[in-house]
């Protein structure tokens, strides 16, 4: 493995070989960057290149600065349902033709996604098939909107609507997610309400509500691309300025939420309580939430770190709590859920079906007040800091995985470089200030669910079925004459 990754860490770090073709070790505290250039189009469009030439491989991914939190009450869903849009077909490829160009030509992965900040949309292709990644991704961009019609939008609403049944409303602990995000935050909250809408948004769409979506948020002022991989960087240019660059500005959209002002964090006044029956779960779950700062604020970075304290599977402390030691627990999960406004942190025990919940929950808070009185131990620390450094660094022998990086950096903080500056943050925490850190947010009133498995519901009573019929016996054979 350490000679596999060998190359990349050269590319990254940027260290150079020594004579006879050596390379010169790098210190031991050297920061993993990636390199890139940026620049913008007239036009608006941002543009990010990094060049890597181990394999004759190109990722194309656009990142559209508009997510479920730029939507507006009523219209729930719909960043995710125009992201399912995006697939549809645009004048110069034909309808319901991306996904087959693009297996034609080779690629390896194709996909988007949304989240409350962002959409983004990708392909791996061939080196070879540079030019028609982008053809495709600058005609979608520019010319979707005449073949969009009402049985199109119909066919989404119902994949999506289908979508919400399959992941949310018909799965074990499917409540208790959206349980969490009425607790956490208010009405008219942008982050009220789950990525994938409510069905009667869903259902209440337009073809004009679409237009309406795509022309504010689907400009080239308000995307990034980044091509990254075995490229010639002056064709690249080329091609990008080709496609993309005679496409409009259009819109009003250019950062993260440009048309409002960012919400404050909400702030809970008391702990608030929620008991849930889920007729899909088997067994109970507890989950705690607290608000918290933002993504890439030091708030977030010091929250990362306690989430591996207490629940890095297999030495966590609420893991070896609930998990080893006292076997109440089936799994541990806690996570800093990062956002853009603001983000949330989260504690969560799957209980084993004879568990007492008050035993379980009494553990919990010894371990979160433990926390805030002692701190972290600095070998907890060390062991936290290596494996959040450990899962930023290794993923990014993936080459999607460094476009992504590069996107999220620009996204969340301006600069697609800012990746040596965050693990500096990282590196730089200490037991007191995330003793400060834990104080300050898990002292905090918090939201905490509840999700029992529902009772089996008995068959309703009704008429005894009648005893199968027996079949009828045949006629004997008449075999004579007689009387």
């Amino acid at each position: 493995m350490l000679l596999a990754l060998a190359p990349l860490a050269l590319l990254l770090i940027g260290a150079t070989p020594a004579a006879g073709g050596a390379p010169k070790a790098a210190a031991a505290d050297a920061a993993p960057s990636i390199p890139f250039e940026r620049y913008t189009l007239k036009n608006g469009l941002e543009v990010i290149l990094h060049q890597d030439p181990r394999a004759p491989l190109v990722v194309v991914d656009v990142w559209y600065h508009v997510g479920s939190g730029n939507e507006v009450p009523g219209k729930s869903g719909f960043a995710h349902l125009f992201e399912h849009m995006m697939f549809q077909g645009s004048v110069h490829t034909g309808r319901d033709q991306h996904f087959q160009i693009l297996s034609n030509a080779g690629a390896s992965n194709i996909n988007g996604t949304t989240n409350s900040d962002r959409t983004n949309y990708f392909e791996i292709v061939p080196e070879n098939e540079l030019e028609t990644a982008l053809w495709l991704e600058s005609d979608r961009l520019g010319f979707l909107l005449p073949l969009l019609d009402d049985a199109q939008l119909k066919n989404q609403i119902d994949v999506v609507r289908n979508e919400r049944r399959q992941r949310y409303d018909n799965v074990p602990y499917g409540k208790e997610l959206f349980a969490v995000a009425a607790g956490l935050y208010p009405e008219g909250h942008p982050y009220r309400y789950m990525t994938i809408g409510r069905h009667e948004d869903l259902e209440a769409a337009s073809v004009d509500d679409v237009k309406a979506f795509f022309n504010t948020w689907y400009t080239p002022r308000n995307a990034t691309l980044v091509v990254a991989g075995d490229i010639d960087v002056p064709r690249t240019r080329a091609l990008v300025e080709t496609y993309f660059g005679g496409l409009g500005t259009g819109g009003k959209g250019k950062t993260l939420a440009p048309s409002k002002t960012a919400p404050k964090m909400p702030a809970l006044t008391k702990t608030s309580r929620t008991t849930l029956e889920d007729p899909f779960a088997r067994l109970p779950r507890v989950q705690y939430a607290w608000h918290s700062g933002k993504f890439f604020s030091d708030e977030d970075i010091d929250l990362d770190v306690l989430s591996m304290i207490l629940g890095a599977d297999g030495w966590g402390r609420l893991y070896q709590r609930l998990v080893v030691q006292e076997q109440l627990a089936q799994s541990v999960d806690v996570s800093e859920n990062s956002r853009g406004w603001s983000s949330s942190f989260h504690v969560t025990a799957t209980l084993k079906p004879s568990s007492d919940l008050a035993k379980v929950e009494k553990i919990i808070g010894e371990e979160l007040a433990r926390l805030i009185k002692e701190g972290p131990s600095p070998a907890e620390l060390l062991r936290a800091k290596n494996g959040l450094e450990a899962s930023m660094i290794f993923p990014l022998d993936e080459l999607l995985a460094r476009a992504e990086r590069l996107q999220s950096h620009n996204h969340y903080t301006g600069d697609p470089g800012s990746m040596p500056a965050l693990l500096a943050r990282y590196r730089k925490t200490t037991t007191t200030g995330l003793q400060k850190t834990a104080k300050r947010v898990l002292g905090r009133p918090r939201i905490e669910v509840v999700t029992m498995p529902a009772p089996a519901t008995p068959a309703p009573p009704g008429p005894l079925a009648p005893p199968p019929s027996l079949p009828t016996p045949p006629k004997p054979a008449i075999v004579g004459g007689g009387q």
